[in-house]
């Protein structure tokens, strides 16, 4: 599951950056349309290269694109505008004037990327979940990292995404985080940097999946002749993998895809993949803790609950042992973690690796555990509570991001 930062192509954008100069049903104005935005390039261009020609692997969608036309395209995006409203596909900007009835917004132009790039990206964050992996089992572990010197002790113990009720939490596997998503962003040198882990309630993948259902449908054309990677393989991994985390030894898993409700940014994919996968919707006050077991209430009974995919935040997840004013999670849940009956996914506590800190250190921590330098680099980061670092900072406050190293402390970031 991934998320790109890229410049918003908003339709009139489209007509400057993605119609390409030499195609002969294109009239002179739109050509002029393109050269007006070639003169705007200051920086990387995900379609235009320096030469100011269009990039290789965008050639077949820009052929594609010829064919369809302009007002052919303008038809097809208003009927992807209608077709995500009908399937109700929303995502919830906390204090926005459109609050939950905030529309998801698709471009009909889709994001390329070239097949040897992406191997590339592959790799980088194949290593990277390999690396927090391994993090996370030290810090409610041995915690070398902190012994060694390799992070400092307080963006562990300081941090309120460190959860020492969560330290004999342990998944029966050798993975401990199971679901893994990253931000990446272009770097200056032009390949792909990771921004942000999100590890304690991933989410995109349901997005991505009813974006391609929808495009595959209203624009099939776009794909003629080029490779798009498939999605159903990601999906049946996780089916398997969590399969594979029942603690109950049974041929049909009961499985819960646990919400924090309606009101959550991201509820269409909770209700999106839980139908998609064959789970149970439910929330917290739909689940109990009995005997050491978590049990669904239904109108048949108790029904015995063997794995939960949480998309409840950390500290939100069991009001007995973290935030006692939760109405969210289930009481009595670590308990059960801890004594095997049910498995959580990913394991509370694994919010830590949030920390915006870290990225400093990254490099570190892997010639540390793995002996190897970063395949993908993170985004430039300065931790302050160093003396040199903090310097920097000071010196280069018009140029840097200012962020909480803690997610939970209130603090806006400040753009210089």
């Amino acid at each position: 599951m991934f998320t790109f930062y890229r410049k918003t192509l908003t339709f009139s954008g489209f007509l400057k950056i993605c119609v390409p100069i030499d195609f002969p049903m294109l009239t002179e104005t739109t050509g002029n349309l393109l050269q007006a935005y070639q003169k705007e390039i200051s920086s990387y261009d995900e379609t235009i290269g320096a030469n100011g020609l269009v990039k290789p692997h965008w050639h077949k969608l820009f052929a594609s694109l010829g064919k369809l036309g302009i007002k052919e395209l303008e038809v097809r995006n208003q009927e992807i505008i209608n077709r995500l409203r009908e399937n109700g596909v929303t995502y919830n900007v906390y204090e926005s004037s459109d609050g939950l009835n905030r529309p998801w917004l698709l471009d009909p132009i889709p994001f390329l990327i070239d097949q040897r790039e992406w191997q590339h990206i592959t790799r980088g964050l194949k290593q990277r979940a390999f690396l927090l992996d391994m993090m996370v089992k030290d810090i409610y572990g041995p915690q070398r990292l902190v012994k060694d010197a390799v992070i400092p002790p307080e963006l562990v113990f300081g941090n309120t995404g460190f959860l020492r009720s969560c330290f004999d939490i342990k998944l029966p596997s050798q993975n401990q985080l199971i679901l893994y998503a990253a931000d990446m962003a272009r770097g200056p040198d032009g390949r792909m940097w990771l921004v942000d882990n999100r590890t304690q309630a991933p989410s995109g993948s349901g997005y991505a999946y009813e974006n391609r259902r929808i495009m595959s449908k209203l624009l099939p054309e776009l794909t003629e002749g080029m490779f798009v990677g498939r999605l159903s393989p990601f999906f049946t991994h996780v089916h398997q993998t969590v399969s594979r985390l029942a603690t109950h030894e049974r041929e049909n898993p009961n499985v819960v895809y646990l919400t924090p409700g309606q009101n959550n940014e991201t509820y269409f994919e909770h209700a999106y993949l839980a139908s998609y996968l064959g789970y149970t919707l439910a929330q917290g006050a739909d689940l109990l803790v009995r005997n050491g077991h978590v049990w669904l209430k239904s109108i048949d009974g108790l029904e015995k609950v063997d794995v939960i995919i949480r998309r409840v935040d950390d500290d939100w997840c069991d009001p007995l042992e973290l935030r006692e004013d939760s109405r969210l999670g289930v009481p009595g849940l670590l308990h059960a973690i801890r004594s095997g009956k049910v498995s959580v996914i990913n394991a509370p506590g694994s919010g830590i690796l949030e920390n915006s800190a870290f990225p400093a250190f990254m490099h570190t921590i892997s010639r540390y555990f793995l002996g190897e330098e970063l395949i993908m680099p993170s985004i430039a980061t300065w931790w302050c509570g160093h003396k040199k670092e903090l310097n920097y900072v000071l010196e280069n406050l018009d140029k840097l991001i200012i962020k909480k190293a803690n997610r939970k402390q209130k603090f806006r970031s400040v753009y210089g």
